[in-house]
Protein backbone atom coordinates (compact mmCIF):
# COMPACT_ATOMS: atom_id res chain seq x y z
CA UNK A 1 0.00 0.00 0.00
CA UNK A 2 1.28 3.48 -0.97
CA UNK A 3 -0.22 6.81 0.27
CA UNK A 4 0.56 10.47 -1.06
CA UNK A 5 1.23 12.09 2.37
CA UNK A 6 2.10 15.86 3.17
CA UNK A 7 4.65 17.44 5.25
CA UNK A 8 2.24 20.19 7.56
CA UNK A 9 5.36 22.61 7.79
CA UNK A 10 6.56 22.86 3.73
CA UNK A 11 3.68 21.43 2.16
CA UNK A 12 5.97 18.86 0.25
CA UNK A 13 4.02 15.72 -1.10
CA UNK A 14 5.29 12.36 -1.12
CA UNK A 15 4.90 8.92 -1.33
CA UNK A 16 5.02 6.72 1.95
CA UNK A 17 5.20 2.55 1.67
CA UNK A 18 3.32 0.66 4.08
CA UNK A 19 2.29 4.00 6.03
CA UNK A 20 0.51 1.84 8.76
CA UNK A 21 3.15 -0.34 8.89
CA UNK A 22 5.59 2.55 10.47
CA UNK A 23 5.44 4.95 13.49
CA UNK A 24 7.32 7.81 11.93
CA UNK A 25 8.46 9.40 8.49
CA UNK A 26 10.39 12.04 7.72
CA UNK A 27 9.74 14.65 4.98
CA UNK A 28 12.33 14.29 2.39
CA UNK A 29 12.29 18.11 1.51
CA UNK A 30 12.56 19.83 4.95
CA UNK A 31 13.44 17.08 7.50
CA UNK A 32 10.91 17.37 10.05
CA UNK A 33 9.67 14.19 11.60
CA UNK A 34 5.87 13.17 11.50
CA UNK A 35 3.47 9.89 13.34
CA UNK A 36 2.74 8.53 10.33
CA UNK A 37 -1.24 7.80 11.94
CA UNK A 38 -1.25 11.87 12.17
CA UNK A 39 -0.57 12.42 8.19
CA UNK A 40 -2.71 13.76 6.01
CA UNK A 41 -3.13 10.69 3.63
CA UNK A 42 -4.24 12.74 0.19
CA UNK A 43 -4.26 9.32 -1.80
CA UNK A 44 -4.20 5.91 -1.04
CA UNK A 45 -2.65 3.34 -3.69
CA UNK A 46 -1.73 -0.91 -3.91
CA UNK A 47 0.13 0.22 -7.11
CA UNK A 48 3.42 2.33 -6.70
CA UNK A 49 3.19 3.94 -10.24
CA UNK A 50 -0.85 4.57 -9.36
CA UNK A 51 0.40 6.67 -6.49
CA UNK A 52 2.96 8.15 -8.44
CA UNK A 53 0.88 9.45 -10.93
CA UNK A 54 -1.63 10.56 -8.49
CA UNK A 55 0.86 11.98 -6.47
CA UNK A 56 1.90 14.48 -9.82
CA UNK A 57 -1.67 15.55 -10.48
CA UNK A 58 -1.46 16.51 -6.77
CA UNK A 59 1.06 18.51 -7.36
CA UNK A 60 -0.41 20.17 -10.77
CA UNK A 61 -3.27 21.06 -9.18
CA UNK A 62 -1.10 22.62 -6.17
CA UNK A 63 0.76 24.70 -8.93
CA UNK A 64 -2.64 25.61 -10.80
CA UNK A 65 -1.27 23.26 -13.91
CA UNK A 66 -3.89 20.86 -13.78
CA UNK A 67 -5.06 21.57 -17.49
CA UNK A 68 -1.53 21.26 -18.65
CA UNK A 69 -1.37 17.73 -16.44
CA UNK A 70 -4.49 16.78 -18.25
CA UNK A 71 -2.77 16.79 -21.39
CA UNK A 72 0.43 15.33 -20.84
CA UNK A 73 1.13 11.41 -20.56
CA UNK A 74 1.08 9.36 -17.57
CA UNK A 75 4.48 9.52 -15.26
CA UNK A 76 6.04 6.59 -16.18
CA UNK A 77 5.31 6.88 -19.96
CA UNK A 78 7.00 10.45 -19.60
CA UNK A 79 9.90 8.32 -18.44
CA UNK A 80 10.10 5.85 -21.20
CA UNK A 81 9.84 8.85 -23.49
CA UNK A 82 13.24 10.57 -22.12
CA UNK A 83 15.10 7.28 -21.85
CA UNK A 84 13.94 6.70 -25.83
CA UNK A 85 15.05 10.02 -26.71
CA UNK A 86 17.99 11.25 -24.59
CA UNK A 87 21.54 10.89 -25.31
CA UNK A 88 23.33 8.01 -23.97
CA UNK A 89 26.48 8.16 -22.06
CA UNK A 90 29.04 7.12 -24.93
CA UNK A 91 27.41 9.45 -27.16
CA UNK A 92 27.55 12.34 -24.92
CA UNK A 93 31.10 11.54 -24.18
CA UNK A 94 32.08 11.08 -27.87
CA UNK A 95 30.26 14.29 -28.75
CA UNK A 96 32.57 16.06 -26.05
CA UNK A 97 35.61 14.99 -27.68
CA UNK A 98 36.35 12.41 -25.20
CA UNK A 99 36.40 8.09 -26.30
CA UNK A 100 33.74 6.40 -24.18
CA UNK A 101 36.24 3.49 -23.98
CA UNK A 102 39.41 4.82 -22.62
CA UNK A 103 36.78 6.94 -19.86
CA UNK A 104 34.95 3.11 -18.97
CA UNK A 105 38.43 1.91 -18.50
CA UNK A 106 39.39 4.79 -16.04
CA UNK A 107 36.32 4.54 -14.68
CA UNK A 108 37.23 0.95 -14.38
CA UNK A 109 40.66 0.93 -12.80
CA UNK A 110 39.32 3.72 -10.20
CA UNK A 111 37.18 1.65 -8.98
CA UNK A 112 39.24 -1.47 -8.74
CA UNK A 113 42.03 0.15 -7.47
CA UNK A 114 45.19 1.21 -9.81
CA UNK A 115 47.25 -2.23 -10.03
CA UNK A 116 46.78 -5.45 -8.91
CA UNK A 117 47.80 -5.44 -4.38
CA UNK A 118 47.15 -1.40 -4.52
CA UNK A 119 44.26 -0.40 -2.07
CA UNK A 120 43.34 1.81 -5.10
CA UNK A 121 43.83 4.90 -3.24
CA UNK A 122 46.84 7.32 -4.02
CA UNK A 123 48.60 6.53 -0.56
CA UNK A 124 48.08 2.89 -1.84
CA UNK A 125 50.03 3.35 -4.49
CA UNK A 126 53.02 5.05 -3.16
CA UNK A 127 53.24 2.16 -0.49
CA UNK A 128 53.25 -0.05 -3.54
CA UNK A 129 56.43 1.78 -4.92
CA UNK A 130 58.19 1.39 -1.68
CA UNK A 131 57.52 -2.29 -1.37
CA UNK A 132 58.72 -3.05 -5.03
CA UNK A 133 61.22 -0.86 -5.76
CA UNK A 134 64.85 -1.84 -4.62
CA UNK A 135 66.13 1.10 -2.44
CA UNK A 136 63.71 3.56 -4.06
CA UNK A 137 64.45 7.37 -4.04
CA UNK A 138 61.55 9.87 -3.96
CA UNK A 139 62.06 10.07 -7.92
CA UNK A 140 61.61 6.74 -7.97
CA UNK A 141 58.54 6.88 -6.14
CA UNK A 142 57.11 9.76 -7.80
CA UNK A 143 58.18 8.28 -11.03
CA UNK A 144 56.08 4.88 -10.45
CA UNK A 145 53.11 6.97 -8.96
CA UNK A 146 52.83 8.88 -12.22
CA UNK A 147 52.73 6.28 -14.79
CA UNK A 148 50.16 4.64 -12.40
CA UNK A 149 48.18 8.13 -12.18
CA UNK A 150 49.57 9.59 -8.94
CA UNK A 151 50.79 12.86 -10.10
CA UNK A 152 54.14 13.39 -9.05
CA UNK A 153 54.03 16.18 -6.59
CA UNK A 154 51.03 14.54 -4.96
CA UNK A 155 53.51 11.46 -4.58
CA UNK A 156 56.02 13.36 -2.98
CA UNK A 157 53.70 14.81 -0.38
CA UNK A 158 52.23 11.85 0.25
CA UNK A 159 55.89 10.17 0.61
CA UNK A 160 56.38 12.75 3.52
CA UNK A 161 53.32 12.13 4.86
CA UNK A 162 54.09 8.26 5.10
CA UNK A 163 57.20 9.58 6.69
CA UNK A 164 56.07 11.65 9.24
CA UNK A 165 53.47 9.05 10.52
CA UNK A 166 56.46 7.31 11.22
CA UNK A 167 54.76 4.25 8.07
CA UNK A 168 58.02 5.08 6.10
CA UNK A 169 61.91 5.83 6.76
CA UNK A 170 64.30 7.72 4.92
CA UNK A 171 68.15 6.65 5.34
CA UNK A 172 70.26 8.34 2.70
CA UNK A 173 67.76 9.19 0.32
CA UNK A 174 66.38 5.75 0.26
CA UNK A 175 62.69 4.89 1.67
CA UNK A 176 61.38 2.01 3.42
CA UNK A 177 58.02 0.87 4.55
CA UNK A 178 58.14 -0.18 8.81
Amino acid sequence: MYAVVGCTDCEHLWLLKDARAAETATCPRCGRTHQTKKLRRFVEEDDREAARQARAALLAKQGGNSEAFAETAHVAEMEREIDDSGVDDAEYLEGSGLDADEVEAAGERASQGTHAGSSGSQIGVVRDALRECDAPTADDVAAYADERGVPSEKARELLSKLTRRGEASESRGTYRLL
